[in-house]
């Protein structure tokens, strides 16, 4: 040996079998993907959001601001008659948006869904 050789440290090559390898990038690829999918689907809940909103005003000919006067727990599940109506799941949380003449309330659900519900059907606290 020579004198070159007497004093380098010896350091072990830290070696990846080539299956590893490929695992590894198909796992970082796919977390990449999901990035762009938990996007790409934000945008499409924005856009169905969007089109319920029109499909309410157009409906129900509501042009006012659409703000929330209260919230309020579906007491049990009820079906809709109508598409007017909205569909209740018991335990469901809904947003008031305009209380209308008689016994009869215009609520949105956590999916953006707008409809009638009568105001037996719900818990106000």
């Amino acid at each position: 040996r020579g004198k070159d050789e007497k004093y380098k440290i010896w350091m072990p090559k830290l070696r990846m079998a080539k299956e590893y390898k490929d695992k590894r990038k198909s796992i970082d690829d796919v977390e990449r993907s999901n990035i762009f999918k938990f996007k790409k689907s934000s945008e499409e809940k924005s856009k169905k959001v969007d089109k319920e909103e029109k499909f309410f005003r157009e409906t129900f000919m509501y042009h006012k601001e659409i703000r929330v006067l209260a919230t309020a727990t579906a007491e049990r599940s009820v079906p809709s008659r109508r598409r007017a109506d909205l569909p209740l799941t018991a335990g469901e949380h809904l947003d008031v948006i305009d209380a209308v003449q008689g016994h009869a309330v215009i609520c949105r659900n956590a999916q953006g869904r707008y409809g009638y519900v009568l105001v037996e059907h719900l818990n106000f606290r």
